[in-house]
C-alpha cells in the first residue's frame, strides 16, 4: 500500500515539475487572434483552427480541426490552467498553447515574464523549452526540443 501511495506522490511531483512555464502577465497580448496551427512529426502533418480570446479574467483557447471537430479547449485563469468542456486533458495541446504565450509575448515584456528567454533578430529561445522563428508578417515557427515542430500563421477571416 505504502508503495502504492509513493508511486502516486512521485507521478503527481513529476507532473508538476514538467509543467510548462506561463508569463506572470499577459494583459498586453494581442488578442483575440485566429491561428491556423501545422503541427509536422517525421513524415505526418495534422492542420488546426486556433482561436485565441478574452473571457472575463481569462483567456480561453479552443482548437478544432479543419472540419470544425474540436480537439482541445482551455482557460488560463490566473496563471492556471482550467478544462473548457467535456474534452479529455491533452497535454500535447497545452504545451502548445503555452509555448503560443511565450512566442506572442511581445518583446519589450519577454525579460519580465520568462527572465531565462532571449531575443536576438527574428529568433526567440526559452533554452531546453522551446525555440521560436519568426518570418513577417506575423508568421513562426515553434520547435520543441523532443516534440513536433509547429507552423503557425494568421488567419484574417478572408477567403483567397
Amino acid at each position: 500500500m505504502i508503495r502504492y501511495l509513493l508511486l502516486g506522490c512521485l507521478l503527481l511531483l513529476s507532473a508538476c515539475a514538467s509543467q510548462a512555464p506561463l508569463p506572470g502577465q499577459t494583459e498586453n497580448l494581442p488578442l483575440p487572434q485566429q491561428l491556423h496551427i501545422q503541427r509536422l512529426l517525421a513524415d505526418q502533418r495534422q492542420d488546426w483552427v486556433l482561436v485565441i480570446a478574452r473571457e472575463g479574467p481569462g483567456i480561453r483557447w479552443s482548437m478544432m480541426d479543419l472540419l470544425g471537430i474540436p480537439q482541445a479547449r482551455q482557460k488560463l485563469i490566473n496563471g492556471q490552467w482550467q478544462a473548457d468542456g467535456l474534452l479529455p486533458p491533452n497535454p500535447e495541446a497545452r504545451e502548445l498553447f503555452a509555448a503560443l504565450l511565450f512566442a506572442l509575448t511581445p518583446q519589450d515584456e519577454l525579460q519580465a515574464n520568462y527572465p531565462e528567454a532571449w531575443q536576438h533578430g527574428s529568433q526567440r529561445s526559452l533554452p531546453a523549452r522551446w525555440d521560436v522563428r519568426y518570418s513577417p508578417p506575423l508568421r513562426f515557427e515553434l520547435n520543441l526540443p523532443k516534440g513536433p515542430k509547429y507552423l503557425v500563421t494568421p488567419l484574417s477571416g478572408e477567403t483567397p
